[in-house]
């Protein structure tokens, strides 16, 4: 069953892109936009990457934490946050484990073929670890995600 509005998140986010373990508790009193994108590199993901860092600033200050999720691996993200001076982390869920769990890992389709894919999600968890909204793949804007974020 996937994460919904008013579920606490789990415990165990996750391993970033240096083998750290991200845990929820390490963000106690922040508030989280956790969010889950298709790949690196690749055009609407790095338009979201980068307007999350151009706005990571205002983020902080009005008390996020962002993360980044994709089933890519650790050496990726590491290239990817080289590459577009990304200021956060990024879980490489390679076994998709936590797009599990938050119900984002589905069947997609492009040109009549369909195969499993990361659907454009973001999730903003409260200081307690409860989510409290969720931005779907529809409302996800990732030229100007950053203030979607902020002007909830």
């Amino acid at each position: 069953m996937a994460i919904q509005i008013g579920d606490k998140a789990p415990e165990v986010l996750g391993t970033d892109q240096n083998g750290n373990e991200i845990k929820l508790s390490d963000f106690k009193g922040r508030k989280i936009a956790l969010y889950f994108y298709p790949k690196d590199n690749t055009s609407g993901c790095t338009a979201q990457a980068c307007s999350l860092r151009d706005g990571y600033e205002s983020l902080r200050a009005a008390g996020y934490e962002v993360i980044g999720v994709s089933k890519d691996s650790a050496k990726s993200h590491q290239g990817f946050i080289s590459k577009q001076e990304l200021p956060f982390n990024l879980i490489a869920d390679t076994e998709t484990k936590l797009q599990e769990q938050f119900g984002v890992w589905a069947e997609k389709s492009m040109y009549g073929r369909k195969y499993m894919g990361t659907l454009r999600t973001t999730f903003i968890i409260n200081e307690e670890g409860v989510v409290e909204r969720i931005i779907t793949p529809k409302e996800v804007n990732t030229k100007d995600h950053a203030n979607q974020i902020l002007n909830n």
